[in-house]
């Protein structure tokens, strides 16, 4: 019997019978935590906020970028299978104008962003992605010029256990497991995985390790939360970097520990390591190398408090120092303190308004100003308006600096990058089952870091792009179409100033989507098991549109829960990264096994 069959036999044999009731929740309000000095409804934020809950379906998708990839105002630009080396674009911007965090706390690499994504949390141990849609730094700091995504890890309330276990096309095979210890005043989340595959084609094999470790626990002081995570991920790397048959394995450790101090006041601590082994050809590991590792630490004071009614004042302290030991980069460190206020008056079913400013100081006497205003207006119950104007910038990163190799140099002369963002748009929410929204956005960004050249004769040379402008259009709706359907779609469109590039190529900063459509369908095909289709149809610049569908069913109750993702099922042929293929069409199958009642 063909194994895809006997999958398919077991699958539904494990999931007749059901008795539960279906899972599928309604479009709720959603409490937004990006963007604004404090928590707010979806209705009354004033930026343009997705969030993404990875409990809703967790069978349904494979990696992190799977969840990102149905918003259609971020653009995945990957190079490998299993979450290898994904940058993240949010409207257009560099995927190194992206800020990432975890619970808050910074993620971004110091090195280089291709890196921003090698998280070490498993997907298992994530509750919940929230991504920003435009400037973030004044309550965040560097990097947040296009946008800013927070991962939420998981917080327990039961005591149990789950073990995954799966294989499919490419020799993938895949492993993962959580365990949670919930008591009064104390709680324990373990969890892991593994995912192996031998490549769909020559030197694109891969290896994900990935562990975490997260204590919350009530101490004298107040809650307090310990998080450690490891992460090892080796991969070939053809065509990566060029037209070589490269290797790659990367290394991460965190550690964080966030304190409340009292019922207003929050310290939050953390500290980052990173290593990075590069061959240029696999086959000969005595020829070009690099090996960096780099060090990061952050420190954070937080105080949020009522000043009157409705209206609050966030303020904070920020420290981080940066530091890489590097074969290629040499040696170098730096440090940036920053302070921030933010003060939101909000009257629900009114408006609000937020005005907030950050002053953000580097090593060497320079400093960054970055202000922000947002509001949103109600005019009717079921209709808002919405409108910001902010200020984003980013420190350059060791390898924009310093790197150097026959076909690629940075440049110690870099100046950071800023932009202005400025957006305005409208949402309607007609019923408790619809959301939908609509925003017209503008960014005008300075000294733009890219790499360019004048011919493919010439190494890319890192260099201060000045007039690099974008200006778009998102639109969103989210449909419960009845207890066991849901449908969501977003289209985003973007037009970009290329006068910037005055006659040079570009590696980076143009290889944006001007056109991003996304529609996400899930449905309860039984009272347990669950079918989720994705589509997604992207046009680059001066590129061919592609279309990319996927596929996942899943029974998402029960001791044991069989599951079938089929990615890519058109086997539509095409790039994300300019030379490097994506995989073809691919199914892995597996089961997940719930254990509970300790």
């Amino acid at each position: 019997m063909h194994p895809r069959l006997l999958f398919v036999i077991v699958f539904l044999a494990a999931s007749a019978g059901a008795q539960q009731k279906p899972t599928l929740p309604s479009v709720n309000t959603t409490v937004v935590v990006l963007g604004s000095p404090v928590p707010v409804s979806e209705q009354d934020s004033a930026r343009a906020v997705v969030s993404l809950d990875t409990q809703r379906a967790p069978l349904a998708f494979h990696q992190i970028e799977d969840y990102l990839r149905t918003d259609s105002s971020v653009d995945i630009q990957q190079r490998g299978g299993g979450g290898i080396m994904a940058d993240i674009s949010v409207r257009g911007a560099s995927f190194e104008q992206t800020l990432v965090l975890v619970d808050g706390l910074r993620m971004d690499d110091s090195e280089t962003a291709h890196f921003n994504m090698d998280l070490p949390i498993p997907l298992l141990a994530i509750e919940r992605l929230d991504v920003l849609h435009g400037d973030g730094s004044t309550l965040y700091g560097s990097d947040a010029i296009g946008g800013v995504v927070d991962l939420s890890t998981v917080k327990p309330a039961d005591t149990d256990i789950r073990l995954r276990t799966g294989a499919g096309s490419f020799g993938e095979n895949e492993q993962a497991a959580i365990g949670s210890i919930t008591r009064k005043k104390w709680s324990d989340v373990l969890a892991g995985d593994r995912e192996l595959s031998t490549g769909f084609m020559t030197d694109r094999d891969y290896r994900t390790e990935n562990a975490s470790n997260e204590f919350r626990f009530a101490s004298l002081l107040g809650h307090s939360d310990l998080l450690f995570a490891g992460d090892d991920r080796a991969y070939g790397a053809n065509q990566f970097y060029g037209p070589y048959e490269s290797w790659e394995r990367t290394k991460g450790w965190f550690a964080a520990l966030t304190q409340q101090l009292n019922s207003s006041t929050q310290l939050a601590a953390a500290y980052r390591r990173h290593s990075d082994i590069y061959l240029l050809e696999r086959d000969q590991p005595e020829g070009y190398k690099n090996q960096h590792i780099d060090d990061g630490f952050e420190g954070a004071i937080r105080d949020q408090r009522t000043l009157v009614r409705n209206l609050t004042l966030s303020t904070g302290l920020e420290e981080d120092t940066d530091q890489i030991v590097s074969t290629n980069l040499g040696q170098h460190g730096r440090n940036r303190g920053a302070g921030y206020a933010a003060a939101e008056w909000l009257e629900s079913s009114r408006g609000s308004i937020s005005l907030g400013a950050r002053e953000e100081i580097f090593s060497g006497g320079r400093s960054v100003f970055s202000p922000m205003i947002s509001a949103t207006r109600w005019l009717s119950r079921s209709t808002t308006l919405h409108a910001s104007v902010g200020h984003g910038f980013r420190i350059p990163t060791f390898l924009d600096l310093y790197y150097s190799d026959p076909s690629t140099l940075g440049n110690p002369n870099l100046r950071p990058e800023s932009a202005w963002n400025f957006d305005a748009g409208a949402s309607w929410f007609p019923a408790a089952r619809v959301a939908a929204t609509i925003t017209a956005f503008y960014a005008r960004q300075h000294d733009t870091i890219d790499y360019t050249r004048a011919s493919v004769a010439d190494p890319w040379q890192a260099s201060n792009l000045p007039g690099v402008r974008f200006t778009g259009v998102e639109a969103s709706v989210t449909w419960q179409l009845s207890s066991t359907e849901r449908l969501a779609a977003g289209w985003t469109n973007l037009v970009g100033a290329q006068s910037a590039l005055h006659g040079l190529q570009s590696e980076y900063v143009f290889n944006y989507p001007v056109n991003n459509g996304r529609m996400d369908w899930m449905q309860q095909l039984s009272r347990q098991v669950v079918l989720d289709t994705r589509l997604g149809v992207v046009q680059r610049f001066e590129k061919s549109p592609y279309a990319v569908w996927d596929v996942s069913v899943a029974r998402q109750l029960g001791r044991v829960r069989p599951y079938l993702q089929m990615t890519n099922l058109a086997n539509t042929g095409y790039e994300e990264i300019v030379n490097v293929r994506m995989p073809p069409r691919g199914f892995v199958g597996g089961l997940e096994i719930m254990l509970g009642g300790f």
